[in-house]
């Protein structure tokens, strides 16, 4: 018997919209996750890419819950001696908003190339408008 691998190149690739308004951060990471996997799908294999994109609007009104707001940290370093910078949820999401689902989705990813490619599918925007509406994106609703 034979292991029968899915032809992926021949698939064709669903558009997702999902509105971050009240969402938890982390179980809209799971969700988007595993629509950029294709864990929804029959013919999900670990190794290959047979996922959808998926776009994501509304990033800055996605909810933390507990004392996350203020205590969280993320880090980021210049690769300079004390080039350490560490920055609240609260800060992150006054300057760029779109970072904080990129980073809790990338968490949640394979590390690895596969990792890195399924990650292009993931457009994220502040705000309601986003450049892909002639994709026609099915919305989806977010997990509370």
């Amino acid at each position: 018997m034979k292991t029968y691998l899915p032809k992926i190149d021949l698939q064709e690739r669903r558009w997702h919209l999902v509105n971050a308004d009240g969402a938890v951060l982390g179980r809209l990471a799971v969700q988007i996750t595993n629509l950029l996997r294709g864990r929804d799908k029959a013919i999900y294999t670990p190794h290959l890419d047979a996922g959808d994109f998926v776009v994501v609007i509304n990033a800055e009104k996605v909810v933390v819950t507990g004392k996350k707001e203020r205590e969280k940290l993320y880090m980021s370093y210049s690769g300079w001696k004390g080039g350490e910078k560490y920055r609240s949820v609260a800060q992150i999401r006054a300057r760029y908003p779109e970072k904080l689902i990129a980073h809790a989705v990338a968490g949640m990813m394979p590390k690895n190339r596969l990792g890195r490619k399924l990650l292009t599918k993931l457009k994220v925007y502040k705000g309601s408008a986003h450049p892909h509406q002639a994709q026609n994106p099915a919305p989806l609703t977010a997990a509370n």
